[in-house]
């Protein structure tokens, strides 16, 4: 049997336009009623929720504590119906001092711990109460000052927003992910933010520049100092929007690094573990152990033992702040649920500004709640008094009447609240005393009643008793700055090169292009062993965190990490397998120095120039060209000492030599420089002569020519016979050196 539906009585409308009206407001339930605080109060509806369940039970601040499933259980059973888990990490934030400024619960138990928040007990261990802090949030609950609503089911009402007493939204900050926006707002210090209000109470056209006097940066729950410029700062308070960073504490102890204070939700394992890593992968040799010695007396106590006594804590630090956890940035974004009900990014001024509307209107609340109480017992108290005028007929009244309230009303022209109250009176009430505290009462209600019809009829006065009011609450609730703003350097991460110690070191390359380093100076890389066939080229001397620049006889330069080369107790390892040189290339010589050592690069043709070693290094395996070559090769590369007072000795393979000052010569970063020596370019072309040596000489030093199995050596002195103008063909060696082989240095 087939059956018809029918639609008649159903709604329809396009998908796309359900799937937007339910996603808009799921979007606007999470924003307004989860995640974003609201700027009466800076609670969200699970934090406000908590806070009055809390005050429901009566656990204020002297109350014995309870157990929080207790708390939890009325927060989600009357009010805030989720998961219970979330409501009690909720709760366990605003007890944590280490993630509240100023915490709004009072927990006894495991509670959590700067190293891991989250490693607080089960709620069915931990026990709660309120802090004193609680009292400005709920102190003016009951006076008339908050709008109500019912709850979830409509069985009971909550308050919309806390008459907060203080701009709480910044005082303890709050973060939070909405749909399509987001807040954090950095907790704050009290006295300060209650000056700024006072400023603003005062200046009410004050800027922001203004307010920053009284309110330089926030307040975080930890003794780390905040490195932000207050220029940054004051931008951030401008705009509504930023960020800012903090930084660790440290000071020193017996040659030890102290580690005092950390930066805001920073976790000292995690800190020591980001350090163990560098140091097990060996980018920290200036570290030789590190320890935690955080105790209940010092939450924070992080040793870190240098090697030596020579090691500089600042770069080391700065390097650590750069790397990890010790420095930190947190975002600013000061998103909140205004006094008209929607979010917006305000900045200081608007957010104080707003505040102090609400908080302007809530006193005047409380005071029509207060007059409005003044007046009603006044009005009793005029009744009452009618008793004692004629206390006789009023108890014939009473005792005679079938409807006294009625016949009271009549004769003495009462209301019903005067009746009611006469007839509620007791007996012992009707002594003569208690006529003169009534009338001792009507006088001072009766002032009280003036005094509070003129404040509510001058917002002057109005906003002179918030002024007052912020001002006890101050004194009684704040204190001094924990996080200092100072003037840091910049944090920067170590270079490889930097973290490696500065061991001498002397790198010897071979003929066959063959690459080796040895600890120390002290060695002779000649009579190093070699590979079959293969002989000692050049060698340089330096430190193991500089980097090595070789050069081909191409005049193609290339750099190495000094430290990254192999040791000399081997052969070694070719170039060729870490470079890439032009096919037929040899490398003819190495440098090592720092970046501003000088170097004279020559060619056997007998042209060169002077060249800073910065301008050497290469970036690439295939290097760059830095020397022009026309005819021949490339001369071992010679450091100068001082290029000011050196003198340049140039040497050629049929034996003739040329001495001239080094400051005859440029600073080049490439090209083919000036003639140093005269050699026909025939001799150079059939490679019968040309340059052999190339040595900038030091006032002092010693020369060692080689020449087969002799050597001759010529002293400092000695070299004046050399001497001549750059460019000329030199002066000839002593008989036997019509062949040279090598020249080297010697101490005199």
């Amino acid at each position: 049997m087939s059956t018809t539906v029918r639609f008649e009585n159903v709604e329809r409308q396009p998908l796309h336009q359900f799937t937007e009206g339910a996603y808009l407001a799921y979007s606007m339930y999470v924003i307004l009623d989860r995640a974003l605080p609201h700027l009466g109060d800076g609670l969200k509806p699970v934090q406000r929720r908590i806070i009055y369940a809390m005050s429901e039970l009566g656990l204020d601040a002297g109350a014995k504590f309870k157990k929080s499933a207790r708390t939890v259980g009325d927060v989600i059973g009357k009010f805030h119906p989720h998961g219970d888990s979330a409501c009690y990490e909720a709760m366990v934030l605003m007890a944590q001092p280490f993630s509240y400024r100023y915490p709004l619960v009072d927990g006894q138990g495991n509670w959590g711990s700067m190293d891991d928040p989250k490693s607080f007990a089960a709620m069915r261990y931990t026990e709660a109460r309120l802090t004193r802090y609680a009292d400005l949030l709920l102190g003016e609950l009951g006076q008339g000052t908050a709008d109500w609503m019912p709850n979830f089911d409509g069985t009971l009402e909550e308050p919309r927003v806390l008459p907060a007493r203080l701009p709480n939204v910044l005082l303890n900050g709050t973060t939070g992910i909405a749909v399509g926006m987001a807040t954090d707002i950095p907790p704050h210090n009290l006295r300060e933010v209650a000056a700024a209000c006072i400023h603003l109470i005062d200046e009410p056209e004050a800027t922001v520049r203004e307010l920053c006097r009284h309110l330089p940066g926030p307040d975080f729950p930890t003794r780390a100092e905040i490195v932000t410029p207050k220029s940054e700062l004051r931008r951030i308070y401008e705009n509504g929007t930023g960020s800012l960073r903090m930084r660790a504490v440290y000071e020193r102890e017996d040659g030890n690094i102290i580690i005092t204070a950390l930066p805001y939700q920073s976790s000292g394992a995690k800190i020591l573990e980001q350090i163990a890593q560098q140091m097990n992968a060996r980018k920290l040799p200036m570290l030789e152990d590190l320890r935690d010695e955080s105790d209940h007396e010092t939450p924070t106590r992080l040793v870190l033992v240098p090697r030596s006594s020579r090691v500089e804590v600042e770069p080391l630090m700065a390097h650590l702040f750069a790397t990890t956890e010790l420095e930190r940035s947190y975002r600013v974004n000061l998103n909140v649920i205004g006094g008209n009900g929607l979010p917006q990014v305000k900045d200081l001024r608007t957010l104080l500004a707003e505040w102090l509307e609400i908080r302007v209107e809530t006193v005047r609340r409380r005071l029509q709640y207060r007059l409005d109480k003044v007046l009603a017992r006044l009005h009793i108290l005029e009744g009452l008094l009618a008793v004692f005028l004629n206390l006789d007929e009023v108890i014939a009244i009473i005792r005679h009447e079938d409807e006294p309230r009625v016949v009271l009303m009549a004769r003495f022209g009462l209301s019903e609240v005067q009746a009611d109250a006469i007839l509620d009176l007791k007996l012992r009430h009707l002594a003569r005393l208690e006529e003169l505290k009534i009338r001792a009462e009507q006088k001072d209600l009766a002032a009280e009643r003036a005094e509070l019809e003129k404040t509510l009829a001058s917002r002057a006065r109005l906003r002179t008793t918030v002024k007052k009011e912020i001002e006890a609450d101050a004194a009684k609730y704040g204190d001094r700055r924990m996080s200092p703003i100072v003037v840091r350097e910049q944090a920067q991460a170590m270079s490889e090169t930097d973290l490696i110690p500065a061991e001498p070191v002397t790198v010897v390359l071979s003929q066959k292009g063959w690459i080796r380093a040895a600890k120390g100076h002290d060695i002779d890389p000649v009579a190093l062993s070699y590979r079959s066939g293969d002989a000692y080229q050049a060698h340089a001397l330096g430190r193991s965190n500089q980097t090595a620049v070789f050069i081909d006889s191409t005049g193609r330069c290339y750099s190495l990490a000094a430290h990254s080369l192999p040791s000399a107790r081997g052969l070694g390892e070719p170039l060729s397998g870490r470079l890439t040189p032009p096919d037929g290339a040899t490398f003819a010589g190495v440098m090592l120095g720092n970046a501003e050592s000088q170097f004279v690069l020559a060619t056997e043709a007998g042209y060169g120039f002077l060249a800073r070693l910065e301008d050497l290094c290469a970036k690439n395996k295939a290097g760059k060209s830095v020397l022009s070559v026309t005819q021949g090769g490339v001369v071992a590369p010679a450091p100068a000492v001082n290029p000011d007072s050196d003198v340049l000795l140039i040497v050629t393979r049929q034996g003739r030599a040329l001495v001239f000052p080094v400051r005859q010569l440029p600073v080049m970063n490439k090209g083919k420089g000036l003639k140093l020596i005269q050699i026909p370019a025939t001799e150079v072309a059939k490679g019968t002569d040309g340059v052999i040596a190339v040595l900038a000489i030091p006032g002092g030093a010693a020369v060692r020519i080689h020449s087969g199995q002799r050597y001759m050596t010529l002293k400092f002195g000695d070299l004046a016979g050399f001497r001549g103008e750059r460019g000329r063909r030199g002066e000839k060696l002593p008989r036997g050196y019509q062949r040279v082989e090598r020249v080297t240095l010697a101490v005199d």
